[in-house]
């Protein structure tokens, strides 16, 4: 029986980071990370920051006075599950009891309150949060700045940007002058604004300390964060990031953390995201993205020079879908995308982010790196499902190996332990059994259960084989393509040393 080895592995940094959505939960049974309640410890001495240059007047108040009226606070109410509890009743439980006993009434559900921020973006009514601030919410009500609250109907809401739109029966409000994010840049003076903690508006400076950031929070599928570290905590959810030309150039998502309070890394979906988002959940309730139908992954310098690519830009295609837009354009397992519709692609994030943010039914011309020659092709998206779940990998028992030169046991597979790994039974290549954690294998990234099917372009169905492929001659990593969870990666991985 074929077995996949099991190894637990301890974090090296000590305390985990969390990367925390910021939406404040409150309710029975349930609090703040760090509710107001708890004790408050005196203010340590920090060391003052650089100084940031300020508007001619020396004094941000125009901006915020212009702007803060339109974030708005936003409050949400859940029924919470309980678990009923069951009481014996047999004779021997009324005899211990007395007869007076009686089984206790059901129990009263008890109810969630949330709190985050939003922001308005129409006079009449139409408010920007976070999809993890109303998600599951049975009520959401919202409070402006002027103590008036309305109850606001959901209009739309999308997990995969982490976005939604709310509407509140209202006119002539304050609103926010949605602003061009792509011409944001790292080191421009930002300010945040939401309702951190429940404690009521507050505003925040600092700068744009990264673009393109991805976390891999929650659905995690389409991220291109604004990093800041202007500071944002829990509640901050769906707030507004502003340019010092009173524009808002980001929503308040994310932070990362490991106290659960912020350290300086915030993260703010762009406002041009938000934008294309918006629109289309006010016009049609849910957003439609665009389906080149391809598996990417980054292109890493080992990777590179195994493909001899001039740099580590771009986005390699792993995976080509039958009948897809992809394959119908002629694009292959190996090519380098490394231009769309004349734009460079900096990474396989910034694709995926491009081609969904394309409409359905859109031609894309695609520049492609192939065998160190650039060709432009041309697909024909389709239209992307709703929501897709890909399968865990496998698991099982630790055994012995004798680990080879490049720190991996390998073994035949057999129809019998292709079916075991969800493959199908005609699949060829040579299993992983076990890897070496301190040795190269590990180190390019390959893990037990992962099934390696070629050795630069070239097919391998035996261990003799693979072990013959890997040790050809060469100064350049090994090109593997492996199998994994029914999906296909490229890996590079150093050729084992004489």
């Amino acid at each position: 029986m074929f077995t996949l080895a099991r190894r637990h592995v301890l974090a090296r940094a000590g305390r985990g980071a969390l990367i925390v959505a910021l939406v404040g939960i409150v309710g029975y049974g349930i609090g703040l990370a760090h509710s107001p309640s708890a004790g408050v410890s005196a203010a340590t001495p920090v060391v003052s920051s650089p100084s940031i240059p300020l508007p001619s007047n020396g004094s941000y108040a125009s901006i915020v006075d212009a702007v803060a009226p339109a974030v708005v606070t936003v409050r949400v109410e859940k029924r919470a599950s309980i678990v009923p509890t069951q009481l014996p009743d047999d004779p021997l439980f009324r005899q211990f009891f007395g007869r007076q006993f009686q089984m206790p009434r059901e129990q009263r559900a008890p109810r969630q309150s949330g709190l985050g921020s939003g922001v308005v973006t129409t006079s009449d009514g139409y408010i920007l949060t976070n999809n993890h601030v109303i998600d599951g919410a049975d009520t959401v009500r919202v409070e402006l700045t002027d103590k008036r609250a309305f109850d606001a109907k959901v209009v739309g809401a999308d997990p995969a940007s982490d976005l939604a739109v709310l509407k509140i029966d209202a006119r002539d409000l304050p609103t926010v002058h949605i602003g061009d994010s792509s011409r944001a840049r790292v080191g421009d003076v930002v300010l945040a604004i939401g309702n951190p903690l429940g404690v009521g508006q507050t505003v925040t400076m600092g700068i744009i300390s990264a673009k393109g950031r991805a976390t891999g929070v929650g659905d995690g599928s389409y991220e291109d964060f604004l990093q800041t570290d202007a500071p944002i905590n829990q509640g901050s959810s769906g707030g507004a990031l502003i340019n010092l030309n009173g524009e808002l150039v980001g929503i308040n998502s994310q932070i990362i953390t490991p106290t659960g309070g912020n350290i300086g890394l915030g993260f703010a979906i762009p406002s041009n995201m938000a934008r294309e988002v918006m629109e289309q959940l006010k016009a049609d309730g849910s957003v439609r993205r665009g389906k080149l139908g391809v598996s990417v992954q980054g292109v890493t310098a080992d990777l590179a020079a195994s493909l001899s690519l001039p740099d580590a830009s771009g986005a390699l295609i792993s995976g080509v879908a039958p009948g897809s837009p992809a394959s119908r354009a002629g694009l292959k397992q190996g090519d380098v995308i490394v231009a769309l519709n004349g734009e460079k692609v900096a990474d396989s994030n910034a694709l995926r982010n491009r081609i969904a943010g394309t409409k359905p039914g859109s031609t894309v011309a695609l520049e492609v790196l192939r065998d160190g020659r650039t060709q432009t092709l041309h697909a024909t998206l389709s239209e992307l499902e709703a929501s897709r779940t890909r399968a865990s990998a496998n698991d099982g028992e630790s055994r012995d190996r004798e680990f080879g030169p490049t720190g991996m046991a390998v073994e035949p597979l057999t129809p019998e332990v292709a079916r075991e790994l969800g493959l199908s039974a005609r699949q060829e290549g040579v299993v992983v059994s076990d890897v070496n954690p301190e040795g190269a294998a590990a180190a390019a990234g390959l893990k037990p259960g992962d099934v390696i099917t070629h050795v630069n372009g070239e097919a391998v169905k035996t261990p003799s084989e693979l072990k013959s492929a890997l040790g050809a001659s060469s100064d350049r990593p090994a090109l593997l393509l492996v199998t994994r969870d029914k999906a296909d990666l490229f890996l590079a991985l150093p050729r084992p040393r004489s």
